[in-house]
């Protein structure tokens, strides 16, 4: 299914990155299953009666006086459960000389806190049994934990205990300042073609400021922030009014909501800044930039098209296109690039699944003697074809079928469907769309894809940035 630019990379190079659109977790998910998860995925009547199933998945919402939203899913067949803190902050709310403060606080958050000492969070969830750790986006920051059951009133305490009581000191800010600057090194300086992917959100985004600029950070803002800058990020945006609580598993939601109440309650809540990012500046004419990376060992590029943010109507269409472009072995720009022409080792297509103004994007490493003009060539004419003729009624059928899967595996998991259900209650205000949200991409025709593909995948809408080896000479232009 369609995956975001970090995931695309980390398939190519083999890292831990992590996916941020719906389809593409629930993907990611769904490859893990078991034989009999996947035996049951190419049997059509039982993939109908699965299906079915997420139109009843059960989905409780309340909301305390200090304005933190809950939502409940149990289910009692594993004796697990879930839990899913997100807070409604991202690098897209960070201000010009202040990025990275979003994910340096999912570093932080496990320095400690009023009852909590440094790294203990971890500590207490493993030797129970369980798995913890945090994510941070452009659109949000999240916090889980997977536990057994009768464990749930501890996941609790230890998230609200740090949403009361973190430690912002002076040494975990030093300390974690230091981790960031060492995890940039690491995961972007010394990896082959991760510049690139910081670069074309630059490339094609311009002066749009929420998802021009990374979620990692500029370092040297890091360097330069003080103190006092990061507990006001703090203050700001960790206040259960701007959080909600996602738990799915094996629990009663009365009992539940007790403990929510009895840890959370009394929090007190706190003004928000507002977002206000204006509107994206109109691209009118392609851009096209080439830059050298000195790891990079074989040419690579990155294509970007403007397209509307997730879930809008044409943002279902233009997900099912990138299924049938390049989901797979079987995907049209595998078997033309990969297969018969041998013009790249690996082609990716995707949405990027923004809440904002979002991207359609491709990314490829060539093959060896091969370049990324000759391979761009066939993606543009592939385009044209699709948005001239439409696809076949068999790549459509494939595409709902991969959805269909995806969305009755990928939600199995107690943690995936308490984290999406929390995304979907932040996000677009009601954690129950959820149930009827493969339905929008099972209602794509094949006249959606053609006239998204005509609409969005234009000249004048594509950001395009060449990667080359250092070692193709000045200039690299014999790389191209």
């Amino acid at each position: 299914m369609p995956r975001n630019r970090e995931l695309m990379l980390a398939l190519v190079l083999g890292g831990p990155l992590l996916a941020g659109g719906l389809l593409a977790a629930l993907a990611a998910s769904a490859q893990e299953g078991n034989t009999m998860a996947k035996q049951a995925a190419a049997d059509d009547a039982g993939l109908q009666q699965a299906t079915g199933a997420l139109s009843r998945l059960p989905v409780i919402q309340q909301t305390l006086q200090n304005g933190l939203r809950v939502v409940m899913s149990p289910d009692r067949t594993v004796p697990t459960v879930a839990i899913a803190l997100y807070y409604d902050v991202g690098s897209r709310d960070e201000i010009k000389g202040k990025s990275g403060f979003a994910h340096l606080f999912e570093h932080l958050m496990f320095q400690g806190s009023a009852n909590v000492g440094k790294m203990e969070h971890f500590q207490l969830i493993m030797r129970r049994g369980g798995d913890a750790n945090g994510t941070t986006s452009h659109d949000r920051t999240n916090y889980y934990e997977t536990l057994p059951s009768h464990e749930l009133e501890l996941g609790l305490w230890l998230e609200a205990d740090r949403m009361r009581s973190l430690a912002v000191t002076q040494e975990n800010f030093e300390n974690q300042r230091a981790t960031v600057i060492e995890e940039r090194r690491q995961s972007y300086d010394n990896q082959p073609y991760m510049q690139s992917s910081l670069r074309i959100n630059e490339l094609a985004y311009g002066e749009y400021w929420p998802y021009a600029h990374s979620t990692i950070g500029d370092m040297e803002d890091l360097k330069r922030a003080s103190l006092q800058d990061v507990q006001g990020f703090y203050k700001s945006y960790y206040t259960p009014n701007n959080a909600v609580l996602g738990l799915a598993g094996d629990f009663e939601s009365e009992q539940a909501m007790e403990l929510v109440r009895r840890h959370f309650g009394d929090i007190p809540k706190r003004e928000r800044p507002n977002y206000r990012p204006g509107k994206p500046p109109e691209q009118a004419g392609e851009r096209y930039e080439v830059m050298s990376d000195p790891l990079a060992s074989l040419p690579a590029f990155h294509i970007a098209y403007h397209i509307p943010p997730d879930r809008e109507p044409d943002h279902y269409s233009l997900e099912m296109l990138s299924v049938v472009l390049g989901d797979g072995e079987s995907s049209r720009l595998y078997q033309k690039l990969v297969k018969e022409l041998e013009l790249v080792q690996q082609i990716q297509v995707a949405t990027d699944g923004r809440r904002g103004p979002d991207l359609f994007s491709f990314w490829a490493v060539c093959a060896e003697g091969r370049k990324g003009k000759q391979a761009r060539e066939v993606i543009y004419k592939e385009i044209e074809q699709i948005a001239e003729q439409g696809v076949s009624e068999r790549e459509l059928e494939k595409a709902r079928n991969r959805v269909r899967a995806d969305f009755t595996f990928g939600l199995q998991s107690n943690l995936l469907r308490a984290q999406r259900l929390s995304e979907f209650e932040m996000y677009y205000g009601d954690a129950r769309l959820l149930r009827a949200e493969q339905d929008h991409y099972l209602r794509v025709s094949i006249e959606d894809i053609q006239r998204v593909a005509g609409k969005y995948l234009t000249a004048d809408n594509r950001t395009v940035l060449d990667v080359v080896p250092v070692s193709a000479g000045p200039g690299a232009e014999g790389a191209i």
